[in-house]
C-alpha cells in the first residue's frame, strides 16, 4: 500500500525524531508514512505534489501546519505542544528569568498560560495568526520587558533579530506518536468513506436510469451520465443551479408519490421523487427517470429468460424447401407480410409446415429480437388453454402455482404469438382473444388489473373458418380480425415438383439415421413422386426416415422404397390409374432384375443380395411373391 500520511517537519531534528518514532511504534507499517523536512516556503510546493500522489492526511506543527491547511483540501493533524515539551525547552536554558513569553501559532501554544501559575513566573502568550505578525509582536514583547522567548521556529528567529534570548520548543516523542496515531485513524476512516463514496458513485453512474439529486435548497448536486443524455446537458453546466430552472419537467413530481409520466425531447419517461433524510432531517431529493421503451425492452428480456422453451424462432425463409410456382408465391407473400404489424391467418392441410412458415415470418419482421411463443389450441382442454394463454394469479384456482404464472400473451410481449389450430378454440375463449386483439391488454385469471401487451398474432388452421362461421362454431368478428392478411400453404399434390427436393433434403438431414446411405436412385425418387402424400411434408419426412433405416446398401433403390411402403396401406390409398400402371411396369422390371441376378450368381442368395444392395431376406421375400 502506498504512503497515506505525510509528515512535514519545519526543522531537521523534528524530522529525525519522527523517523525514530515510526521505527519504534509503527515498524510493521512504515510504508504508510512519508517524512520530509520543509520550511514555510518549501512546504507549499511539496505538499501539492504529495496530495496528487494519494496522500490522505498531513501531520505538521506551528506555522507550517497553518499554512498547509490553507493550501490543500486534506485533513491536517497538528502536533500539540505539551507542558513537558515547554519544560524541556526551559531546562535547556538553565536559569531562566522571570519575564518569559511563550510564542507561536495557536495550534501550538494553546493552554500554555496555565504553566506560569505552576512555575510562579510571569508568563506572556504571543499568539501568531500568520508569519507577518511575528516581527511587530516581538518588538512589542521587547517593549514590555520580555527577557526570554520560548517558541516555534519563526518566533525564535525573530527574537534573535531583536536581541531577545530564545529557546526552541521541541516536540517530544509522545506528541509525535499521538499525532501519527490520529493521522492513521483519520486515514483509515477517510479511505473507508472514500470507498463508500466510490461505490455509491459507481452505482449512480452505472445505473440504467437517469438520476438527478438536489440538496435541501433544491440545487442540483448530481446528474449521472444517463440523465445527461436524457436532458442533453452536462453535469458541470448545471451543478449548483436550481432544479426548477434547469429541468422544469421535474417540478410537478410529488415526493414519494406514484410514478409520473413526463415527456422530454419527444420521449416518454416515468419519474419518481424520493427524499433524502438523515436522522429525520431532510437533506434533499433524488429524481429517478426511466425510459418507457427501455423498461419494456428490459421487461421483455426478463420475460425471455424466465422461460427458455418456445421463445425462439429457429427457422428462416431459406429453410423452406421448394421452387414450384405455388411455393414461391407463398414465400413471396410471407416476405411482404413480415414487414407489417398486421395479424396473419395461415391456412393449409396438416403437415404442410405452417409453423416453419410462421417462424420465418417472425425472423423477417422487426420483432425478430423479441420472443416467439407458440401454442397448439387443439392440444389443451378449455380451462387449461385459458390459463396458458392469459396466466393466473396466486390462489386463482385449486392447484394454482404459488406466485401465479405468466400467460403466453405476457411471455410474447414485444414479439410474436402463434396460435396453431385456432379453429379448435372453444367459443368462450374466442371472445377473450378478440378482446386482446382489440384492446391490446390481458387480465390473468383471478386478477383485478389489466396488463398491456405488445404482441403480433399469427394464427393457423387446417379447417375452413368461413364455413365454421356459417355453422356458428367460430365467431364472425374474430374471423375478420384474424383474416387481415392470409397465406395458404399448398399441399404436396399442388407442388409435386418440389418432392424430389424434399427427398434430397431429408436424405441429407437424416444422414445420422443410416450413415452408410449416400444417395437415392432416380427410379426410386420417381416412384415416391407418384404418391399423393396425404400427410404432406410430415408424412414424407417420416417415410424417408423409415426408408433410411431399412436400406441395407449405400444407395436407396426402388426395392428399398417398396419394402418401406408395403406395410403402409395409406401410401397406396390414392394412387391413380396411371400410377398403378407405371408401378406395375416397374414391379415387373424389378422382378426380372432379381431373377436374372440370382441366376448369374448360381442361385446364391447371399451374393445376389449383395450385388443388388438389399438384404438376403428381402430378396427371398420379393422372389417368393413372383
Amino acid at each position: 500500500m502506498e504512503a497515506q500520511v505525510l509528515f512535514v517537519a519545519p526543522f531537521s531534528d523534528l524530522a529525525e525524531l519522527a523517523l525514530t518514532v515510526i521505527d519504534e511504534k509503527f515498524s510493521d507499517r512504515k510504508n504508510l508514512f512519508h517524512v520530509v523536512k520543509a520550511d514555510l516556503q518549501e512546504a507549499d510546493t511539496l505538499v501539492k505534489q504529495a496530495t496528487d500522489n494519494g496522500i490522505e492526511v498531513i501531520v505538521s506543527r506551528g506555522g507550517t501546519a497553518s499554512l498547509i491547511e490553507k493550501k490543500v483540501d486534506v485533513p491536517i493533524v497538528y502536533i500539540q505542544v505539551t507542558v513537558a515539551d515547554i519544560l524541556q525547552a526551559l531546562l535547556k536554558v538553565g536559569k531562566y528569568p522571570e519575564n518569559i513569553a511563550i510564542a507561536g501559532f495557536g495550534n501550538m501554544i494553546y493552554g500554555c498560560d496555565e504553566l506560569g501559575k505552576i512555575l510562579h513566573i510571569n508568563l506572556t502568550e504571543i499568539l501568531l495568526q500568520n508569519s507577518n505578525e511575528a516581527a511587530p509582536k516581538m518588538e512589542a514583547a521587547v517593549m514590555n520587558g520580555v527577557e526570554l522567548v520560548v517558541g516555534d521556529a519563526i518566533s525564535v528567529k525573530m527574537s534573535a533579530k531583536y536581541g531577545i534570548k530564545s529557546t526552541l520548543i521541541q516536540s517530544g516523542k509522545e506528541s509525535i506518536y499521538r499525532a501519527l496515531q490520529t493521522a492513521i485513524l483519520i486515514a483509515s476512516i477517510r479511505r473507508a468513506e472514500q470507498k463508500k463514496t466510490e461505490q455509491l458513485r459507481a452505482v449512480v453512474d452505472e445505473s440504467h436510469d437517469g438520476i438527478v439529486a438536489v440538496n435541501q435548497d433544491k440545487r442540483i448536486t448530481i446528474l449521472n451520465p444517463v440523465a445527461e443524455k436524457i436532458f442533453k446537458k452536462s453535469c458541470f453546466d448545471v451543478k449548483g443551479e436550481f432544479v426548477e430552472d434547469i429541468f422544469p419537467e421535474l417540478s410537478t413530481v410529488q415526493i414519494n408519490g406514484k410514478d409520473k409520466l413526463v415527456k422530454i425531447f419527444e420521449k416518454q419517461y416515468t419519474v419518481r421523487r424520493a427524499s433524502i433524510a438523515v436522522r429525520d432531517n431532510n437533506q434533499g431529493y433524488i429524481y429517478n427517470l426511466q425510459n418507457i421503451s427501455e423498461v419494456q425492452k428490459l421487461e421483455r428480456n426478463i420475460r425471455k429468460k424466465l422461460s427458455a422453451k418456445g421463445l425462439v424462432a429457429k427457422y428462416n425463409i431459406s429453410d423452406i424447401i421448394g421452387k414450384s410456382k405455388a411455393c414461391l408465391s407463398m414465400k413471396r407473400k410471407a416476405v411482404k407480410y413480415a414487414l407489417t404489424e398486421s395479424t396473419i391467418l395461415i391456412t393449409g392441410e396438416s403437415g404442410t409446415g405452417k409453423e416453419m412458415l410462421v417462424q420465418s415470418i417472425h425472423n423477417l419482421s422487426v420483432r425478430a429480437q423479441g420472443p416467439f411463443v407458440a401454442i397448439n389450441c387443439a392440444a389443451l382442454p378449455e380451462n387449461l388453454l385459458e390459463s396458458e394463454l392469459f396466466g393466473y394469479v396466486e390462489g386463482a384456482f385449486t392447484g394454482a402455482r404459488r406466485g401465479g404464472r405468466q400467460g403466453m400473451f405476457e411471455l410474447a410481449h414485444g414479439g410474436t404469438l402463434f396460435l396453431d389450430e385456432i379453429g379448435e378454440m372453444p367459443l368462450p375463449l374466442q371472445s377473450r382473444i378478440l378482446r386482446v386483439l382489440q384492446e391490446r391488454e390481458v387480465m390473468p385469471l383471478g386478477g383485478e388489473a389489466v396488463i398491456p401487451v405488445d404482441v403480433r398474432i399469427i394464427a393457423a388452421t387446417n379447417k375452413n373458418l368461413a364455413t365454421m362461421v356459417t355453422e356458428g362454431s367460430f365467431r364472425n368478428d374474430l374471423y375478420y380480425r384474424l383474416n387481415i392478411l392470409r397465406i395458404h400453404i399448398p399441399t404436396l399434390v399442388d407442388r409435386r415438383e418440389d418432392i424430389p427436393l424434399l427427398i434430397k433434403h431429408f436424405l441429407t438431414s437424416m444422414h445420422d439415421k443410416n450413415p452408410r446411405v449416400t444417395d437415392i436412385t432416380k427410379e426410386a425418387v420417381d416412384y415416391l413422386v407418384k404418391f399423393d402424400w396425404l400427410g404432406n411434408i410430415r408424412q414424407i419426412a417420416n417415410m424417408m426416415e423409415r426408408i433410411l433405416l431399412l436400406t441395407a446398401g449405400n444407395v436407396i433403390t426402388i426395392a428399398d422404397v417398396r419394402d418401406a411402403c408395403e406395410d403402409d396401406d395409406r401410401m397406396n390409398a390414392k394412387i391413380g390409374e396411371k400410377e398403378n400402371k407405371d408401378i406395375g411396369d416397374l414391379t415387373q422390371m424389378e422382378n426380372n432384375l432379381l431373377q436374372k441376378t440370382l441366376e448369374e450368381e448360381n442361385f446364391n442368395y447371399t451374393r445376389a443380395a449383395k450385388r443388388l444392395g438389399i438384404h438376403r431376406t428381402t430378396l427371398w421375400r420379393r422372389l417368393k411373391k413372383i
